[in-house]
């Protein structure tokens, strides 16, 4: 069984209290407790800033890696974090030359949350829109090309290459374009393959309801406790173990996980890097290094760099992981780093406790706290683009508001079946809060693009989780296209054209975020149907049928993305549930 004692105060203060002490270790921090955000006190705002982050527990990830990062913005155990705190990390290190979020965790709720954040920058800094990427790495090899699907490969050990490596080059000066090349060359030529001789136990939660046997060693399995793809029993020694894994990450004959373009024909050379997950002795580890040099040797695969220790564990997990990072050759396509680029960046002195770092000076009594948080802007100045009639439309959202809280009982209902419960109450919560901000003021009918900023803020805080995110995605991308729209066709009113020209750049924009495309069984269904047959007034009502059509249809349709995927198709198929989202996004259109 996982080891389930702990030691500390209380299990809700934990990331906290674990954050203020590496602020103590590390005494260049300075912390903004409410948003669990960590960043360099003093930072050189010529420089592109590095922004990392995801769930906690994966110490010294990504905390541990500030200084080589710019600011690492931190969720709950196991959890992302929203995207206001991501938003806060953002506007506490930005700068003229642009950030990068190389964000590791290749799940959709955590995309969404970053991305959100990033759109919402861009919607209220239109002059810095192009100061913030985005970068996704994914490097696990354990899940199938078959099974992993649209939704692609799990962040693993492999992204602390990528801080490393953008770091360094964002230390030297280099340009965010530059910045963010190397870093997605960089992370798509990661890979890693993780193995466990027990699950992990998160800090007050229940005990785990099965674990393995005694025997038995867990192959593929993923950071947050995520079962692997293989169990092996009896625990094989290090000869047989290590060659299979590293058949994972090498080979090319296997379909399924033929990720990185190794050739295996003696020219191929990698950094290692073999992480420890929290449970692994330090003799343990060494005795992994050296198995796994001598089987790279044996299959002629050069080894120029080997990196051991605990860079990016999974809490208390006995276990560990390997992964290698396939060097650029001569005959690579362009555009490339070199070789010598990225080992020189690997090599270039860390200063970060996560890489194998300490600062040499006492720590800073007390802990330098970031400025309170403000009181957030209202995103840019009037835009002066008005409904033809204000009056109209806020009856209109009115309407949407009551036909979603008359809907919620139903949509409920199907999401009991076809996801998990959530569905009607996430989209009732979202019309009650856009509701208040029409009370408020806040939604006036008067500035659209303020108006459609408003309902973002409303989706982002107030519904949450997945639906919320892909919402305030959206209509954070709709405001930037009301305002891109106007200003190309120098339009002071709403026409049904510039509406039509901002939604179909507000799904492009939908569309970088998730990989949902239609049929789905997802929201995004009846979404595109709308904006595709939506043009101009006259094709309104004909726009409308299409998505409801469109949304009737995910009940014949197999789940590639959102939760439904996660259900038995033989439940969907007997039940004939349509997918409760497209559902809701159904409801609000016929309702306008």
């Amino acid at each position: 069984m996982a080891l389930q004692k702990h030691l500390l105060n209380d299990a809700d203060t934990l990331v906290v209290d674990s954050l203020a002490g590496l602020c103590a270790v590390n005494n260049q921090l300075a912390f903004d407790p409410p948003n669990k955000v960590v960043f360099k006190s003093k930072l050189d705002r010529s420089k592109v800033a590095l922004i990392c982050g995801g769930g906690s527990g994966h110490e010294p990830s990504h905390a541990g890696f500030v200084g080589e990062c710019a600011a690492a913005v931190c969720g709950s155990v196991f959890a992302s974090p929203n995207s206001s705190q991501v938003r806060r990390g953002i506007d506490l290190v930005e700068n003229d030359a642009g950030c990068v979020l190389p964000w590791y965790r290749n799940y959709t709720g955590d995309i969404l949350n970053f991305g959100l954040a990033a759109e919402q920058y861009a919607a209220e800094h239109a002059e810095k829109s192009d100061k913030v990427k985005f970068l996704v790495v994914g490097d696990d090899v354990a899940v199938g090309k078959t099974q992993g699907g649209i939704v692609g490969r799990r962040g693993l050990a492999g992204v602390v290459l990528v801080y490393k490596i953008a770091g360094a080059l964002a230390a030297e000066g280099a340009t965010l374009d530059e910045v963010h090349s190397v870093a997605q060359w960089v992370a798509g030529r990661i890979g890693t393959i993780g193995v466990g001789l027990e699950h992990c136990h998160v800090p007050g939660t229940a005990p785990p309801s099965s674990s393995l046997s005694p025997t038995e060693i867990e192959i593929g399995l993923g950071i947050h406790n995520e079962a692997g793809n293989k169990r092996l029993s009896p625990v094989p020694p290090l000869t047989e173990l290590v060659p299979l894994l590293i058949d994972y990450i090498a080979s090319t004959t296997d379909a399924e996980r033929g990720f990185l373009p190794f050739k295996n024909d003696g020219t191929d050379e990698v950094v290692l890097l073999v992480n420890n997950l929290g449970g692994m002795s330090e003799l343990e580890i060494g005795g992994v290094v050296r198995a796994v040099r001598e089987e790279l040797h044996k299959r002629q695969i050069g080894v120029s760099r080997v990196l051991a220790g605990t860079f990016m564990t999974s809490l208390n997990m006995p276990g560990f992981s390997l992964s290698l990072l396939l060097l650029p050759r001569a005959d690579d396509p362009a555009p490339k780093p070199s070789a010598q680029q990225i080992l020189s960046l690997l090599d270039a002195p860390a200063q970060t406790p996560g890489w194998k770092w300490a600062s040499g000076a006492p720590p800073v009594t007390p802990t330098p706290l970031a400025p309170p948080a403000t009181a957030a802007k209202k995103a840019g100045s009037a835009s002066g683009i008005g409904a033809p009639q204000p009056a109209d439309f806020l009856a209109a959202l009115q309407r949407v508001c009551a036909a979603v809280v008359a809907a919620e009982p139903e949509i409920t209902r199907m999401d009991t079946i076809a996801g998990d419960g959530d569905c009607g109450l996430t989209l009732k919560a979202g019309a009650q809060g856009v509701e208040k901000a029409i009370k408020v003021g806040s939604i006036t009918g008067t500035d659209l693009v303020a108006d459609v900023v408003a309902i973002a803020k409303v989706a982002e805080t107030e519904m949450g989780g997945t639906s919320g995110a892909l919402y305030s995605i959206f209509f954070s991308a709709l405001a930037q296209g009301i305002q891109s729209a106007a200003a190309g066709a120098g339009a002071s009113t709403a026409t049904p054209e510039l509406w039509s020209t901002a939604l179909s750049a507000a799904l492009k924009k939908l569309y970088t975020y998730t990989r949902a495309r239609p049929p789905s069984r997802t929201l995004v269904d009846p979404l595109a149907a709308f904006v595709d047959a939506f043009s101009d007034a006259a094709a309104f009502d004909g726009a409308v049928k299409a998505a409801g059509a469109a949304a009737e249809h995910t009940k014949d349709v197999d789940a590639k993305a959102g939760r439904s995927a996660y259900v038995d198709k033989g439940v969907l198929s007997r039940e004939k549930v349509p997918d409760p989202g497209a559902w809701g996004v159904k409801t609000i259109l016929e309702a306008l």
